[in-house]
């Protein structure tokens, strides 16, 4: 176990350095472009592989214990300490990692998007991979940060290189936007790690605050939530995703909403809740007020982005959609109740299935038809998807009522413990002022479904004849296999959430213990 979390972890960036290598004579296949795309499916496979058999071995019946932990003293000077290990709140995120960068890997075999050398963007995609895997895996304040930082250079260039049009510009806003807000955080962990003697996130997690002052947990939840909230992206700082996502290539996208945002909601879980907790209670209303206004934000963006004749792309919706579910995320946080994190963990893994399945449907869209124009899609073109590519027009019927909160998915459980949480937020909380959050993020789930309702209304129905004759491929057999695990674990979710909820809740109610139960 300790062995396999710092394989998945290390072995990313050994396969990196690997995919640059020229290909030994017999695995090049029919060109080395073909060789270097099958290492890239043959590492995140087996890195997937790995973090199952984590997930097997993993102690189901203690999973508010780190377990597979590695500790070994790396900077004895600031006590910084190369320290790794999985709980109930960072075993699902890894595996849904693991998941979506196997099957990102698998689609760019098939359907590589335009750009440079293939070992290039292979290199990127595994960086960025044990970034990610190494920010839900490690326990040392400065380690977090560094594997928070790691991701941001693979990404910028993802977008820059292989994305659409106005890539440059969407690149340089993603990074000038999260490389700002990270030096904020940084000054932020380094004033918890020196007032307190440790960088240690399992010490400072057990020690609940004592050691910290009001003030200094104050100063602290503010930059590092500052830096955590650009990333998650919390409203009003989320104005760099939007562009992201619609430059983006189709698994980029598909990182970036699966992956990434959930980099930042974790970091308000496992740092701030536990490390920080009087500090987080008084930002708590606030944090709560900009979730709320999140939440309809994003969802008024979508309607006036699926309303005929606004030109909406529809890669820009699903990524203003996803303002809005981070704010239910945002607002369980906020409630700093069992309910209302359990909530927010649940609703993390329901947005990285479902929103990860949206895009690659429209990335599929937009190689069809040469674009994400919603008018162009559900006018010129005479898209009907149910009647020109069934398959496909039910992939995406699905995807959007598992996105709008249908009971049955996963999209239901998260946001709907969001809401409870905040509906009896924790005590010393304004009950007024949730409630009014409540109220907020209720209406704010009649928006989202009228939004996807639209948007399914314009794109799949219709009548296929009414457009000009286009022959539209439905389905293609490598889609069908990158997509049917997020439908399959969407329903599992949906269906059985003590799946989820049997791991995380233990961990959340030690967590907002300070490690006492």
């Amino acid at each position: 176990m300790q062995f396999l979390l710092a394989f998945i972890v290390a072995a990313p960036l050994l396969g990196a350095v690997a995919a640059l290598l020229p290909a030994p004579p017999g695995l090049k296949g029919r060109s080395p472009e073909q060789a270097v795309l099958r290492h890239g499916v043959t590492v995140t496979g087996v890195i997937l592989a790995a973090a199952i058999a984590l997930a097997l071995g993993f102690d189901h019946d203690a999973p508010s214990r780190f377990q597979a932990t590695t500790d070994i003293s790396w900077i004895p000077a600031l006590d910084v300490r190369i320290h790794l290990g999985v709980d109930g709140i960072s075993l699902p995120l890894l595996l849904m990692t693991a998941l979506l960068f196997f099957l990102c890997a698998l689609y760019s075999y098939f359907k590589l998007p335009a750009g440079p050398s293939p070992k290039a963007f292979v290199a990127l995609l595994l960086v960025l991979e044990s970034g990610t895997l190494a920010t839900f895996a490690v326990l040392d304040l400065l380690l977090f940060f560094l594997a928070f930082e790691m991701v941001l250079i693979p990404m910028y260039f993802l977008i820059a290189r292989w994305g659409g049009a106005q890539r440059q510009a969407a690149a340089w806003k993603f990074i000038l936007y999260t490389l700002l807000g990270s030096v904020v955080m940084l000054l932020g962990l380094l004033l918890i790690g020196l007032n307190s003697g440790t960088f240690d996130m399992v010490t400072l997690a057990s020690d609940n605050g004592r050691e910290l002052s009001h003030t200094t947990q104050l100063l602290a939840v503010l930059s590092i939530g500052l830096g955590l909230a650009v990333k998650t992206p919390m409203w009003p700082l989320h104005s760099w995703l939007p562009d992201a996502h619609t430059a983006a290539p189709t698994v980029g996208s598909v990182l970036l909403a699966g992956v990434l945002l959930k980099m930042g909601t974790y970091g308000f879980v496992r740092i701030l809740l536990p490390v920080t907790p009087d500090g987080m209670a008084t930002f708590a209303p606030y944090l709560g007020a900009f979730a709320a206004v999140g939440i309809v934000y994003g969802s008024l963006a979508c309607l006036a982005l699926a309303r005929k004749g606004n030109k909406g792309d529809l890669k820009r919706l699903i990524a203003y959609s996803s303002v809005g579910h981070m704010g239910f995320v945002l607002l369980g946080i906020a409630s700093m109740t069992p309910t209302g994190v359990n909530g927010a963990l649940f609703a993390n893994i329901a947005h990285g299935l479902i929103t990860g399945l949206l895009f690659f449907l429209v990335g599929a869209l937009k190689d069809r038809y040469g674009t994400a124009d919603l008018d162009t899609l559900a006018g010129a073109t005479g898209a009907a998807l149910y009647g020109r590519a069934p398959r496909m027009g039910a992939f995406l019927a699905f995807a959007a009522v598992a996105s709008l909160g249908l009971p049955g998915l996963a999209g239901f459980w998260g946001e709907m413990l969001a809401l409870f949480g905040a509906f009896d937020p924790a005590d010393g909380l304004s009950r007024t002022a949730f409630l009014t959050y409540t109220a907020i993020g209720a209406f704010g789930t009649l928006l989202t479904a009228a939004y996807l309702l639209i948007v399914v209304r314009r794109v799949c129905m219709g009548d296929p004849k009414a457009g000009p004759e286009l022959a539209v491929a439905d389905i293609q057999h490598y889609e069908f296999a990158a997509w049917t695990p997020l439908v399959a674990l969407t329903v599992l979710a949906g269906l059985w959430p003590a799946v989820l909820l049997g791991l995380t809740d233990p961990a959340v109610q030690k967590l907002l213990a300070g490690g006492n139960s």
